[in-house]
């Protein structure tokens, strides 16, 4: 199961670990947008090591929350809420078909 292969299946995919706080908080932004990403929850998968080394090498850093908006890594947290204070964010979620 290749990142690629995870963030092409669904438009907004957000890798996490289900004791992060921070990871906690950027998913909260996206479902009060009212939209549904697909969550994987890299301390709670067989392969979630894997996962997180992988993402480490595309730059995620730190690994979680990684966030993937229309295939294309956006970046973490401060990443997302930068966006979000830009206004951008949700036109990217229109673009990438998850509004």
């Amino acid at each position: 199961m290749e990142v690629t292969n995870i963030v092409s299946e669904k438009p907004v995919v957000i890798f996490s670990k289900s004791s992060c706080c921070i990871s906690h908080t950027i998913k909260s932004l996206f479902f009060d947008f009212g939209v549904n990403p697909a969550v994987y929850e890299l301390d709670e998968m067989p392969r979630g090591r894997e996962i997180e080394a992988a993402l480490s090498r595309l730059g995620c850093n730190p690994t979680v929350p990684a966030v993937f908006i229309g295939c294309q890594f956006v970046g973490g947290a401060n990443e997302v809420l930068s966006l979000h204070q830009k206004r951008k964010l949700k036109s990217m979620l229109k673009e990438a078909g998850a509004l």
